[in-house]
């Protein structure tokens, strides 16, 4: 499918490992209902998730742009930040991190994503969550600092969720029709469900869905937020996407309509964790050996646990989950993580 838009698409260089497998869950069975599993968590070891498949798009465009160096932002325990560093450095690029965290003054310990950004060599800058409103001015700020040092900067966004690393899951969107071929029908809707936490995964999947026709597939596309609510993702995902159509005129005609947030299941909040979804995290492994992660997609699987149980058919006959990564999340919680083994 994603052939036909080969004269628009944008140049990629390979990073990830795809397409990616998948297969059915064991846990499944368990709530009375399949689930079907798509391993975008072996995109690659160290570049491992959903965040490498866009920065194949962005580091591209980095590379056009001859950059020296790689900004971009997140949380403490950013996905995005250390694949980014990682990326970076597979391709001779320096990076400068500006993560988040309650006490910049004293930063977190060098654990889990945090000791692989430092591993890379990338430069990181801490900032307190109220300086966090400000984030984008920070980019550009540290954009002018290096150019004033005589280098060529490429800013990237929050979790690379932009136009241009949205073509990262619309690609992906092309593999799930193959994925799921012989799963959805005209009897058998399927919904695919993936964590929904800056909003570039849900814009290449909302672009694919409506530019590959899924509904026609039988195929739904649902995000189950990890932060924020839905007011907030279909505003972001739908700038995005209108970014996207403005660039690269494809007729997507995404609306608000197009958007479906499930944002019943953040919890306690962003990169916080309830004891039930560290369960649900538990059981997951013991019955199928995947290791989901507390932050994005732990949440989410929780959250699909949780809508079946109260109704077994809210996602059709079957659920395809995305699973994004984001393993190395739980190595910073190993305390939290050990009262549920």
């Amino acid at each position: 499918m994603i052939e036909r838009l080969a004269a628009k698409e944008p140049p990629r260089v390979r990073l990830a490992n795809t397409p990616t497998r998948g297969h059915w869950l064991r846990y499944g069975e368990q709530l009375g209902t399949k689930i079907w599993i798509k391993r975008d968590d072996h995109t690659g070891s160290e570049l491992s998730g959903n965040k490498v498949r866009k920065l194949e798009y962005l580091m591209a465009e980095a590379l056009q742009q001859q950059a020296t160096h790689v900004v971009t932002c997140g949380g403490e325990q950013s996905n995005h930040a250390r694949a980014t560093a990682l990326a970076a450095a597979q391709l001779g690029l320096k990076t400068v991190l500006i993560l988040r965290t309650d006490n910049p003054g004293q930063p977190p310990p060098p654990t889990a994503n945090i000791l692989l950004d430092r591993l890379a060599g990338a430069e990181l800058r801490w900032i307190s969550r109220q300086a966090w409103r400000d984030r984008n001015k920070l980019l550009a700020e540290e954009a002018d600092r290096i150019r004033a040092a005589g280098g060529r900067p490429y800013v990237i966004p929050e979790g690379g969720s932009n136009a241009l690393g949205s073509w990262g899951y619309l690609r992906a969107s092309s593999e799930l029709i193959e994925d799921l071929a012989g799963i959805a029908g005209p009897e058998n809707p399927v919904t695919v469900v993936y964590a929904c936490g800056s909003g570039g995964t849900a814009a290449g999947l909302v672009l694919g869905s409506k530019l590959f026709g899924l509904s026609a597939l039988n195929i739904n596309v649902v995000g189950i937020a990890v932060c924020d609510d839905k007011p907030y993702f279909v505003d972001v995902i739908g700038k995005i996407c209108g970014d996207f159509e403005e660039r690269w005129q494809l007729d997507a005609h995404v609306t608000p309509a197009d958007i479906e947030i499930l944002d019943t299941h953040v919890g306690l909040g962003y990169a916080k964790s309830r004891p039930e979804e560290l369960q649900t995290i538990r059981d997951v492994c013991r019955s199928d050996g995947i290791v989901l992660d507390p932050v994005y997609t732990g949440k989410a699987f929780h959250g699909v646990v949780t809508e079946i149980k109260k109704d077994p058919k809210r996602f059709g006959a079957a659920v395809a989950f995305l699973h994004t990564g984001g393993m190395f999340g739980l190595f910073a919680a190993p305390e939290a993580v050990a009262q549920v083994l």
